[in-house]
C-alpha cells in the first residue's frame, strides 16, 4: 500500500526545491513587524496556498499539457533547465528576495507562489503523477506531498526558534548543499527527457 522509494524520491527532491531551511530567512523577512499569532496564520496560509496549487497541477496536471500540446519529454527538458538555474542561483547565492508590501498578503503572494509552489516543484508534481503505478504508487506521491507542506509548515511556524539554532551561516550552508544536490537531480531529469525524446523517434 506504501512504497517508500516513491515517497522518498518525491520528497526529496521537493525538499531541494521548495527548500524549508531557506524559505525560513524569507519567511521573517515578509513577516516582520507582526505580532507571532499574525505570523504563525500567514505561515499556514501560505502552506495552504502551496498544496492547493501543486494539487490541481497534480490533478489535472496532464489535461494542462495535452491541451497546450507539450510532450512530457519537453516538459521533462524544461523543467530540468529550470531547476538547473535555480540550483546555480542556490550555489551562487544570487537568489532575490520578494519585498514585503502592504497591499497584499505576502502569505498569498510571493510566499504561497511562486516562491514555494513555483515552476519547478509543479513540474516535479506532474512527473511524479505519471509516473506513479496503481493506488501504491499514487498513495506515495500524495503522501509526499502531503509530507513535504507538513515540514514547510513547522519550519515557518516554529522558523524563529530554528533561526537561533542553525544561525545565518547554517541556513547559508544548507541552501548550497541543497543546490548542489537540485544542480544534480536537474541534469538527471534533462538526460531522461532526451533519452525519451530519442526512444520515441
Amino acid at each position: 500500500m506504501f512504497d517508500a522509494a516513491v515517497f522518498g524520491s518525491l520528497f526529496l527532491t521537493l525538499f531541494v526545491i521548495m527548500d524549508p531551511p531557506g524559505v525560513t530567512p524569507i519567511f521573517l523577512a515578509l513577516t516582520a513587524g507582526r505580532p507571532a499569532k499574525v505570523q504563525r496564520r500567514m505561515a499556514f496560509q501560505a502552506v495552504c496556498v502551496a498544496f492547493g496549487v501543486i494539487s490541481v497541477f497534480g490533478l489535472v496536471g496532464h489535461q494542462i499539457l495535452d491541451y497546450l500540446h507539450v510532450s512530457v519529454p519537453a516538459l521533462m527538458i524544461a523543467g530540468g533547465l529550470l531547476l538547473l538555474l535555480i540550483a546555480l542561483d542556490l550555489l551562487t547565492g544570487k537568489t532575490d528576495e520578494p519585498k514585503q508590501t502592504k497591499d497584499v498578503n505576502v502569505a498569498l503572494v510571493p510566499l504561497g507562489m511562486p516562491l514555494l509552489a513555483g515552476p519547478g516543484a509543479i513540474v516535479s508534481v506532474i512527473l511524479a503523477v505519471q509516473d506513479a503505478d496503481g493506488f501504491e504508487g499514487q498513495f506515495s506521491v500524495w503522501t509526499a506531498i502531503l509530507a513535504i507542506h507538513t515540514v514547510l509548515w513547522i519550519v515557518m511556524r516554529y522558523s524563529l526558534v530554528i533561526i537561533r539554532v542553525i544561525k545565518d551561516g547554517g541556513v547559508v550552508l544548507v541552501t548550497r548543499l541543497a543546490g548542489m544536490m537540485l544542480s544534480a537531480i536537474a541534469v538527471q531529469q534533462i538526460i531522461n527527457g532526451v533519452t525519451q525524446v530519442i526512444q520515441g523517434s
